[in-house]
């Protein structure tokens, strides 16, 4: 029994994870190839590993001939008998290769192919490793700037946080701890190239899933999200268990779990909302936390007419209209907002008008609907006069 290299093979195994089929294989090649380098052939040699004992042989397979005119590939027939008498002309006779009488060349090119072949597997198993983490969480150690980009450790390989996937209002130091999200794992030749992201939606997603028990067990679902990194994040959820209040659960008790998402975020501002088969109670759900009067949607045309009282129509719109914008973006419709004034010239007053038509006061499904609009249009008509 071979134990150094049973030893070896083990000691490779635990720490690079490389299978030991792949290293026995990568053995038997590096053989051949210190046989070629040796005699200059190799096509009839030989190479037989116990995988249990890690013994081995190397041979090469002689044709048996009158008369040798190539010793490398045949064996006279005198030779061949010296073996086993039983051989005679045309026989195929296994010839025993001595590993020690390969010269220190072939000895040498053996170690570089199986040291070559242990580096392209190692690269291997770090590219299965994070291609199977693609889209998706993970935790790094910053390392340095590399111009704009800095260099992420993930532990088993580098990652590359570029410019454009950096938030422009973080800083990190080195040794800093940081969450990322996997965008793309190539495999390269010196490697798996790994680009990762601080800016992507689907990071707060990751962050929410791994900290809300409820989104991991599927009882609350995520449905859609929008964000501007750095600044703000509005995302919906819903729960498939009534018992269950989405936004509670993504909030935590006194704010707890989505303060942690907050902080990892470096103070990003996070807008949890409950999602709505309703585009109209969804877009009034998004555009929170400002008050919304009515909401009439076109779900045809994906836009929407969203009316909000006079002193709430800069909070509806947000600073530099994002909060209308990022409500946009997760609704999935064009919303044009206006205060009660503007909404008043712009449709006179007239119903049908408000609701732009049957097919968003449709959406509502509620008789007493039109009632109410029109009670409250008439009240404020009463007002002004």
């Amino acid at each position: 029994m071979n134990k150094e290299l049973m030893e070896a093979l083990d000691l490779l195994e635990k720490e690079k994870q490389i299978s030991r089929d792949v290293l026995f294989d990568a053995i038997e090649n590096s053989l051949i190839t210190a046989c070629k380098n040796h005699f200059g052939k190799s096509d009839n040699v030989k190479v037989e590993i116990n995988r249990e004992t890690c013994d081995f042989v190397c041979y090469a397979e002689k044709e048996v001939v009158e008369e040798v005119e190539d010793p490398i590939l045949q064996i006279s027939l005198e030779d061949a008998k010296k073996i086993k008498a039983k051989y005679k002309v045309g026989d195929i006779v296994r010839v025993d290769i001595k590993s020690k009488e390969f010269g220190r060349i072939a000895a040498q090119n053996a170690r570089n192919v199986i040291t070559q072949k242990i580096r392209e597997e190692e690269r291997s198993v770090v590219y299965n490793i994070y291609y199977e983490k693609e889209k998706d969480l993970v935790t790094g150690i910053v390392q340095r700037y590399v111009g704009n980009n800095i260099s992420i450790d993930l532990g088993k390989a580098d990652a590359i946080l570029t410019e454009s996937e950096q938030v422009k209002t973080e800083v990190f130091k080195p040794t800093e701890r940081i969450k990322l999200y996997i965008l793309e794992v190539k495999n390269t030749s010196k490697g798996p190239r790994i680009l990762v992201s601080r800016t992507h939606p689907e990071l707060v997603k990751r962050l929410f899933e791994s900290e809300v028990t409820e989104i991991k067990d599927g009882t609350v679902e995520i449905m859609s999200i929008a964000r501007e990194a750095g600044s703000r994040t509005k995302i919906a959820v819903w729960s498939n268990n009534p018992n269950v209040d989405a936004v509670g659960a993504c909030v935590g008790m006194n704010g707890a779990r989505v303060n942690a998402i907050v902080e990892e975020l470096r103070g990003e501002k996070i807008d949890v909302v409950n999602w709505d088969e309703n585009p109209g109670n969804f877009i009034q759900n998004a555009l929170s936390p400002a008050k919304i009067v009515n909401v009439f949607a076109d779900p045809d045309e994906k836009t929407a007419k969203v009316v909000v009282p006079d002193y709430q129509l800069s909070l509806a719109i947000g600073k530099e209209g994002q909060n209308a914008r990022l409500a946009a973006r997760l609704t999935g419709y064009k919303i044009d907002i206006k205060s009660e004034t503007q909404a008043k010239d712009a449709y006179g007053f007239r119903l049908e008008d408000y609701f732009d038509g049957d097919e968003s006061y449709e959406e509502y499904d509620d008789e007493a609907y039109e009632d109410e609009v029109a009670e409250e249009i008439a009240d404020d008509a009463d007002v002004n006069e």
